[in-house]
Parts: structure tokens; C-alpha cells; sequence
């Protein structure tokens, strides 16, 4: 049994809350500077990325498509931003006119290209393939510290453990200015930061987050994760490193739970067949939304954040 988890479920749960925890905390600051759709609007871009790099390359390779997919996910961060601040319209509004524009092109070049015989798999786009990720050089828990079997180990867990290294460095790094620039961009370039590059290295890094997990989890936990567990850790805590670390611990605990109880709950209830780990981590996030906005501090006032 015990080998028979750590090579079937052991990487997919690591990468489940890798993934979750890599969009988790980026997310913390986009739910605050209203921008928590950005996954959504990520998912939706990444089509024209995917369609310029077949184009380019003339195969479905997967680190040619996720290069079209971050570069697309780039484009839109700077799109929205832009549409943002010189139109000064709503945060909103910017995604939605960005990501639908950027979606009907990649519309547009399926079908006047010689892509538009490629079979996109709108399945696997939405609920990932986690459950496929298996670790097959694994033979029991001594693998973890066989470096021959860890080499083994499905690639998308090391992209994933970059991303979430890099969310962990930037917010550590940027704490200040991060946190000045989400509550008061006036004041951050009062006092001589750059609230403007601060932001966009913020969404930079939630779309690269957004696309490295994609691959593997797909939409559903991408933008699941970008706002329940942020948006729980909110209904819990007035602090806002609090929430952040929360946040987090809510994400990891959603992916590991969700997944143990997609392969194995309906076996306990006397069922045949296990369920979608992406929708079981989905639901399992918003049940303990659910939770904390019944049981959860009630709030009479709203007010921002205190600084740290």
C-alpha cells in the first residue's frame, strides 16, 4: 500500500498543492487591488500563445506551448495594465476587454491558419491531467532519497517548485512596497517607489504562476485558487501577513484533502469509480469559504488592512 501511494498519489498531491499555494499567494494582493479574476483572464489568453508556437514550431510540443502561453499571459498583463491606467477604467473592465480581444484573435488565427486542425483538448484544458502525474521510477518511500528515482519524478512537480520559490522570494523581498503599493500607490510614489512596476511584477508573476499550473491542474483549480483561499484566509483575519501565510496553509490543505477524497471517497461510500481531483479540490476550497463566512469573525466595519 505504502508503495503503491507514494507512486501513484504521492506526486500528484505535491503538485496539487504546489500549484495551489503558487496561485494562492500572488492571489492574497490581486483579491485586495481587486484583480481576482486574473486566472480567468489568464486561461483565456494563453489560447493565441499556444497557436502562434504550434505555428512556429509545426508540433504540439509541451514546453513550446507553455512558452506561447507565458508570453501570451505577459502580453495580457501589460495589456490590462495599460488599459488600466491610461483609460483609467474599472480593474474589471480592463481584463474583460483584454481577454476576450486576445481570445476571439486566437479565435481568428485557428481559423485562417493551418492550426485550426489541431485537436485542443477542451477537457484536459479545464480539469488538467493531476491524476496522470505518476511517478513510475518510484518503488517505496526510500525513493525519496534515491537521486536515480528522483530524476524520475513527472517534470511538471520542478516547474511548479520554481514558481512557488519565486511568489515566496518576491513577496519576501518586496514586502513594503508591495504592501504600499496595494493600499496606497499615492504614497508609495510620495515616498519614492515605483507602486506602478511593483504591481506589474505582481500580475507578471500570478500569470506565470497561472500557466505553469495550468498545464498540469488546469482552469478550474488555477482560478479556483487564485480566490477562495485568499478570499477564506480574509474572512478569518484582520492582518494581513496573516492572511497571506492562512492562505496558503488553506491551499495546501484543499489540494491534499480534495485529492485523497476524489480517489478514494467514493470507495468509502461504496462507490465504484473516483472523481475528478480538479472539481474535489475546487469544492473542498469553497466549502471552507462556506465555513468561514458561517463561523468566521463577523465584521461590522470595513476598512483596510493595517500595515504591517
Amino acid at each position: 500500500m505504502g508503495a503503491e501511494f507514494v507512486q501513484l498519489s504521492l506526486p500528484p498531491i505535491m503538485i496539487g498543492i504546489c500549484a495551489a499555494v503558487a496561485c494562492a499567494l500572488p492571489g492574497n494582493f490581486l483579491l485586495l487591488r481587486r484583480q481576482a479574476l486574473l486566472g480567468d483572464a489568464v486561461s483565456h489568453v494563453v489560447l493565441p500563445g499556444m497557436v502562434v508556437a504550434f505555428l512556429l514550431t509545426g508540433a504540439l510540443a509541451p514546453i513550446a506551448m507553455m512558452l506561447g502561453a507565458l508570453v501570451a499571459a505577459l502580453l495580457a498583463v501589460v495589456l490590462i495594465e495599460a488599459v488600466r491606467r491610461w483609460g483609467n477604467v474599472e480593474p474589471g473592465a480592463a481584463m474583460g476587454t483584454v481577454f476576450t480581444t486576445l481570445f476571439a484573435v486566437g479565435v481568428l488565427l485557428l481559423e485562417t491558419t493551418g492550426a485550426s486542425g489541431v485537436h485542443l483538448d477542451v477537457e484536459h484544458a479545464l480539469m488538467g491531467n493531476l491524476e496522470s502525474l505518476i511517478w513510475f521510477a518510484a518503488s517505496d518511500w526510500g525513493s525519496l532519497l534515491d537521486p536515480a528515482a528522483l530524476a524520475g519524478l513527472p517534470p511538471e512537480l520542478g516547474r511548479l517548485a520554481l514558481v512557488l520559490v519565486a511568489a515566496v522570494l518576491y513577496i519576501a523581498v518586496l514586502r513594503r512596497p508591495l504592501v504600499a503599493a496595494t493600499f496606497d500607490e499615492g504614497f508609495a510614489r510620495a515616498t519614492g517607489q515605483r507602486p506602478a512596476a511593483v504591481g506589474l511584477g505582481l500580475v507578471a508573476l500570478a500569470a506565470a504562476a497561472a500557466v505553469t499550473a495550468f498545464e498540469a491542474v488546469g482552469a478550474i483549480i488555477v482560478i479556483a485558487m487564485f480566490v477562495v483561499p485568499p478570499a477564506t484566509a480574509r474572512l478569518l483575519t484582520d492582518r494581513l501577513w496573516t492572511q497571506v501565510w492562512l492562505s496558503a496553509g488553506l491551499a495546501a490543505l484543499s489540494a491534499a484533502l480534495g485529492y485523497i477524497l476524489a480517489g478514494y471517497g467514493p470507495l468509502w461510500l461504496g462507490g465504484e469509480h473516483s472523481v475528478s481531483a480538479a472539481g474535489m479540490i475546487a469544492v473542498v476550497s469553497g466549502l471552507g469559504l462556506a465555513l468561514a463566512a458561517r463561523l468566521g469573525p463577523r465584521r461590522h466595519r470595513r476598512e483596510a488592512l493595517p500595515l504591517p
